[in-house]
């Protein structure tokens, strides 16, 4: 398979910054880019219960089922793993020493009481803060490389860091210490940049739960557009090695020097909650076709008109699995030849087309 760096490449995107762009002819199906995570932490609250139905590994996040025979970390009673590769790998990495020591603290925080009445959010913050500053710790290079993503701290991200900062700080070991500053340079970046990994598909479960949320230094340069010509997977329950890695796929040909775009939600949603998600979580409003056209139209009337671009894409690649609707793109093609079969992103349903 082709490297990623000889697919894709950077260019400075009018109106919308840097961006990912064709760096060759693409076909429909073709794997652009996978990529593994630069930061990895969990999605659940520090003290409020998980929403989410599952028990998941603290380091590959896949599903703990009855039959998974658990390794708990020996120095503390609150992270478990799916096998003992599983956790002598965190053990030098995520569940660090220091990371270990840093989680039980916050849980046994003199202030606990009063952390607990702070929203769940703040309380993945924490985590989160932790995971950066054990990067900081073992790989500085690489904190660097998350610090040269987009996102700028407004006054309620400093709120925030001062906060998580005066609870975790006295833990920083004398070598390295994240200032208020850098915690709330990264708490920003982590808001535009991160992508979440979501717990298994169920046709008669509740919607899916995120499990962990995850910093992909590269995929994160896609830009967004309500008809994509991108989508990502992701087989975190399903895949074997490396299971937390991101995969994109095209989900129709891309000629040289276009842009590729995702969504960043799933597509068949309605103009006003498109238009609502990306002003508060991205801060900006989308000017694409099919924006452009539901805004004067009205959703109504774009149904009844078939003959609309973006409506017959809709029809095609939107997953009609009970509790579904996620994005479906075509196999890899085999020998250079397209594939007549579509997957879901959200739930792996397969369409013949």
């Amino acid at each position: 398979m082709a490297s990623s760096s000889s697919l894709l490449r950077m260019e400075e995107i009018a109106g919308k910054g840097r961006g990912l762009v064709a760096a060759k002819s693409l076909k429909a199906g073709q794997i652009i880019l996978t990529e593994s995570p630069l930061i990895l932490y969990s999605a659940s609250p520090l003290y409020a219960p998980s929403s989410s139905p599952f028990t998941n590994c603290d380091h590959c996040f896949r599903i703990l089922s009855s039959h998974t025979t658990i390794f708990r970390c020996p120095s503390c009673s609150h992270h478990t793993f799916c096998s003992q590769s599983c956790l002598s790998f965190a053990q030098n990495s995520s569940h660090s020493n220091w990371v270990c020591k840093a989680l039980t603290f916050l849980l046994q925080h003199p202030n606990s009481t009063l952390f607990q009445q702070h929203p769940p959010e703040r309380q993945v913050q924490a985590r989160f803060v932790v995971a950066s500053h054990n990067l900081f710790l073992h790989s500085p290079s690489q904190l660097h490389t998350f610090l040269s993503l987009h996102g700028t701290p407004d006054t309620a991200i400093y709120d925030v860091a001062k906060f998580l900062h005066s609870l975790i700080s006295p833990l920083f070991p004398p070598e390295g210490q994240l200032s208020v500053d850098l915690t709330a340079q990264l708490l920003a970046k982590d808001r535009l940049n991160s992508f979440c990994l979501m717990d298994p598909y169920s046709p008669d479960g509740p919607q899916r739960s995120i499990k962990a949320y995850a910093i992909y230094p590269k995929a994160t340069f896609f830009n967004h557009d309500c008809v994509p010509n991108a989508c990502r997977f992701d087989y975190v329950d399903t895949g074997d090695e490396h299971n937390t890695d991101i995969v994109f796929r095209l989900i129709e040909d891309v000629p040289a020097g276009k842009e590729i775009c995702i969504s960043y939600f799933r597509i068949g949603r309605d103009y006003s909650t498109r238009k609502r998600i990306l002003m508060e979580d991205y801060g900006f409003t989308c000017g694409c076709d099919r924006c452009r056209i539901e805004a004067n139209w009205g959703e109504n009337q774009v149904e009844m008109n078939s003959d609309l671009p973006h409506v017959r894409f809709l029809r095609k690649h939107v997953c009609e699995r009970k509790n579904c609707a996620g994005t479906m793109a075509p196999l890899p093609p085999k020998d250079y030849v397209p594939s007549n079969v579509l997957e879901c992103n959200f739930c792996g349903n397969l369409k013949e087309i």
